[in-house]
């Protein structure tokens, strides 16, 4: 880190000295590192510091394009602005780390944030989730959702999510499941035309989850994809990184039985201007086009993940075949 950046830290934390104490994460295809810093002389025992070096890295799965550059840089752009500008919005039901400090200087960016282990948010991190640790996450979800309700995406992405399909032209090219890639552009169409419109996390897996102690509460990290969208999108991309096809398909009445009561109460609390019932009847039609919307860039970028199962491949032609009927009408 160069030493600008490291002054930096020091002046909006009010520290005389500052150390390292680990890594937390290397961020994805090598732009940089998440770190926890120790503090000197501040109130604050430490923080986290997201450092982002913006020149062209190697995928690791090798999509090493110029697009795939450029969407990434503009999702650190993004995230950079979901700081300033829209994160302090979010208030205890749908808790983020307060940004101290941002800045963009040569090539490099710098997120300097509060460090949420310090904040009652230092639980284990988990990759499989019990109903308190579920209903944690919907209900952050939920109210997230009802407090960007109508709001417009400004300098956040015009579309939420990594998977968006105008940002992946290159994924649909390789598509070999010829149905779905035929019906991508009705499924994401369907989705852009819901009249209820929110802000999506964009990449609400459990992995960005910070867990209480007793699991009980969640605060969540990583916006470089946030922006305008279906709330659906955040739900079923959520509920598919924690739970096994035969659990996705067991409780998909429950889970959105328990999302949709959290929302209307976050909608009603936030004295939002919106006929509810309409907004639940849209969106729960929108789950599985919001399920197939994902599963179809999941089958061009990774064909033998592991989220491609028998229930993602039904969900999906129950979709397509929504779409075929809706067509020949």
């Amino acid at each position: 880190m160069n030493k600008h950046f490291h002054n930096n830290i020091l002046k909006a934390t009010k520290a005389t000295d500052l150390f390292e104490i680990e890594v937390i994460q290397n961020l994805w295809s090598g732009y940089g590192e998440i770190i926890r810093v120790g503090l000197i002389g501040s109130d604050m025992e430490t923080v986290v510091v997201k450092h982002v070096q913006l020149e062209q890295q190697n995928h690791p799965r090798g999509w090493n394009t110029n697009l795939s550059h450029e969407r990434k840089l503009k999702s650190y752009k993004v995230e950079t602005e979901w700081y300033k500008t829209w994160s302090s919005k979010c208030d205890e039901y749908c808790k983020v780390p307060n940004c101290l400090a941002l800045e963009t200087i040569e090539g490099e960016v710098l997120m300097v944030m509060e460090d949420l282990n310090s904040s009652g948010f230092g639980g284990r991190r988990i990759s499989s989730v019990n109903w308190d640790e579920l209903n944690a996450c919907l209900l952050w979800l939920a109210n997230f959702h009802a407090t960007f309700l109508n709001e417009k995406s400004t300098g956040l992405w015009k579309t939420g999510t990594y998977w968006h399909l105008e940002t992946r032209p290159e994924e649909l090219e390789v598509l070999n499941d010829y149905p779905l890639k035929a019906a991508a552009s009705a499924i994401d169409k369907k989705l852009a035309d819901s009249p209820f419109q929110t802000f999506v996390h964009g990449d609400a897996k459990l992995a960005n989850f910070c867990f209480s102690v007793d699991g009980k509460k969640v605060a969540a990290v990583d916006f470089q994809y946030v922006g305008g969208g279906c709330g659906m999108k955040d739900v079923a991309y959520f509920v598919g990184s924690c739970m096994s096809e035969k659990d996705c398909e067991r409780y998909e009445s429950k889970i959105l039985d328990f999302y949709f009561s959290e929302l209307r109460s976050a909608i009603q609390t936030r004295n939002k201007e919106v006929d509810f019932n309409e907004l639940e009847s849209n969106w729960r039609e929108l789950y599985h086009f919001a399920w197939a919307d994902f599963h179809r860039f999941l089958k061009g970028w990774h064909p033998g993940h592991w989220k491609i199962n028998s229930y993602s491949e039904r969900v999906s032609r129950e979709v397509i075949n929504k779409i075929k009927h809706e067509t020949n009408k």
